[in-house]
């Protein structure tokens, strides 16, 4: 009798959480239509007799018994719509005989289990990717298995490097038993099914499998939004720049940096995006000059100092990459101002080079050369061609599944959303006037490639040193948040 009412409460429980999730969940998420599409591009410039193979993200460990939260890999999430782990997708570029079924594309995924989705929330399972997410040939992860692909019948294997750690469990279908299990079938396919020696097979093993290939084609396909991309990716941007605002209203010399970093992120939570793209970087005067400074640890920014927010949020998997740098006390110094504005300077010009046709790396040429011809006008270095670490990265990057996107890296096309990030940081004890020291800025905006030429997704947020300091006497809401004083023992 206790395993009936403990069978009944399942099967309610998922009944009910079931119905329950399918209404509730966002309305504007990817359509189905949309992933099969990108398969279907995948397929048309696939190489002749070849697959490609794609497997999800690992669940990685915090401590202890206890995981981050699943984030899917943005290649197999852009395919497929899931997001959940312990999965393998495999895309033909011509149908394949299967058991009998002309198949050209199959997808096994984890399957339903009542008390594990107890726990952890729903599993879509067989009947669930294949009604919410359009797949016709869908199968549990425990039976690839025994799918037995004969990898031997293509020329080119094309799969992702395996780069990231994988734990083994106990679920014999996890991420790292399907990767053995390919990893095996290849080994078998390609070695022992073909009367050769072995140094030749071990030479077809190497040359079929196929990462550059693999690499290159999913970038070619990422690099350039659809139009249910870039309304994603619109929204993510105005999101971040409406925290940009919202910290701006809000600064003042007594904040710390993990305060600032909690004001955006409540204001990506309160329009709707789950996560933060990456890290949020806040850094109070010289931790401004720490390019990926995280930490945010600093208790007060202080009076005088500059603040630089690099922060973006992820909106349905799309990530915006907006920076701006303010003073905490609301009024630029003279020599931060000179700093800002030149850096400004370079960004717009950086900007409107960003036109259909013209090289990825031109932005960077133009800024880095107002910034050095900058720089030696205000002192700080002695020649346009001096080496130097005020200005150590480059000017630009793709945006969209990824922070920093797939991307090959040629000229500039419709659709492409790329950032534009010149900055110039002058260390504590860099080689010039003491006065300059502990400055850091960087201005950072999304740019849409447009045919009628470039749009900045996030100028809602204010860029100029004039209009940062006019925000900046606007009231806040959190003008009247006040802190009650903490227990500092008992």
């Amino acid at each position: 009798m206790c395993h009936q009412i403990q069978f009944l409460f399942l099967f309610c429980f998922l009944f009910l959480n079931s119905n329950a999730q399918n209404k509730e969940l966002p309305k504007d998420y990817l359509s189905k239509e949309f992933h099969k599409g990108r398969r279907e591009q995948l397929r048309k410039i696939m190489p002749a007799k070849s697959v490609s193979v794609f497997f999800t993200n690992p669940v990685r460990n915090r401590a202890n018994d206890v995981d981050f939260h699943f984030h899917q890999d943005p290649n197999f999430y852009y395919l497929t719509g899931y997001r959940e782990p312990n999965s393998v997708l495999i895309i033909f570029k011509n149908d394949q005989k299967i058991q009998g079924e002309l198949i050209n594309e199959i997808i096994f995924v984890q399957e339903k289990d009542a008390f594990a989705e107890m726990w952890n929330g729903k599993r879509l399972g067989i009947e669930g990717v294949n009604k919410e997410l359009g797949f016709n040939y869908v199968y549990n992860g425990f039976e690839f298995i025994d799918a037995k692909i004969d990898f031997s019948n293509f020329d080119h294997i094309l799969v992702s490097p395996f780069e990231n750690d994988v734990r083994d469990t106990d679920n014999e279908a996890d991420l790292y038993d399907l990767i053995a299990t390919f990893k095996q079938q290849i080994s078998i396919n390609l070695t022992q099914s073909k009367k050769q020696n072995f140094d030749k097979n071990q030479a077809k093993f190497r040359k079929t499998i196929d990462t550059k290939t693999f690499q290159s084609l999913m970038a070619s396909l990422r690099e350039i939004k659809t139009k249910e991309e870039l309304l994603l990716i619109k929204k993510a941007v105005e999101i971040s720049a409406i925290g940009q605002i919202e910290i701006m209203k809000a600064m003042h010399p007594a904040m710390s940096e993990l305060e600032i970093q909690g004001v955006h992120e409540f204001v990506y939570k309160k329009y709707g995006a789950e996560y933060e793209g990456y890290p949020s970087i806040v850094g109070a005067g010289n931790n401004g000059c720490i390019l990926h400074y995280v930490d945010n640890i600093k208790p007060v920014v202080g009076d005088g100092s500059l603040v630089l927010m690099d922060l973006g949020a992820e909106y349905h998997g799309y990530t915006a990459d907006v920076t701006r740098t303010i003073p905490a006390n609301g009024k630029f110094t003279v020599e931060q101002k000179l700093i800002y504005d030149l850096v400004f300077k370079a960004q717009e010009a950086g900007i409107v080079s960003m036109k259909i046709g013209n090289n990825f790396n031109h932005p960077n040429q133009i800024t880095r050369t107002i910034i050095n011809n900058g720089l030696v006008e205000l002192g700080i270095i002695n020649s346009q061609d001096e080496d130097h670490l005020y200005y150590p990265h480059g000017s630009s990057h793709h945006i969209g599944l990824d922070v920093h996107d797939a991307s090959n890296f040629g000229p500039f096309e419709e659709n492409m959303v790329i950032t534009v990030e010149p900055g110039i940081y002058i260390t504590e004890g860099s080689n010039c006037d003491k006065k300059w020291w502990g400055i850091a800025v960087r201005i950072e905006d999304d740019i849409w490639i447009t045919k009628n030429g470039p749009i900045n997704l996030s100028a809602m947020a204010p860029r100029t040193s004039e209009d940062i300091e006019k925000t900046m006497l606007l009231p806040s809401a959190l003008d009247a948040f006040i802190l009650p004083k903490l227990d500092e023992g008992f």
